[in-house]
């Protein structure tokens, strides 16, 4: 048998998970019904490459990004400035 505290942690997980997952399946079928119904001459292939391209170079500016954030903490660049004489 469980602890009450381990079945309303399972709970609070279930009610944090279960919303979460119903705005995303709501925001693609909002996004996918959008992509569709837009009406005009279809994209050329240049405008895919571009558009490729962005995704790419976003995700690729994010990683960068992350990967200076893990170095500078580790190597410790984000402590507090401490003077010379102030420190132990």
């Amino acid at each position: 048998m469980q602890r009450p505290n381990a079945k309303l942690r399972t709970l609070g997980r279930i009610a944090l998970v279960v919303p979460l997952l119903a705005m995303l399946v709501a925001a693609v079928w909002y996004a996918a019904r959008a992509w569709i119904s837009v009406s005009g001459p279809p994209m050329p292939m240049i405008g895919y490459l571009a558009m490729i391209g962005g995704v790419l170079f976003s995700i690729l500016v994010g990683c960068g990004l992350m990967a200076l954030l893990f170095y500078s903490s580790r190597h410790g660049y984000d402590e507090p400035y401490k003077p010379e004489d102030e420190q132990e």
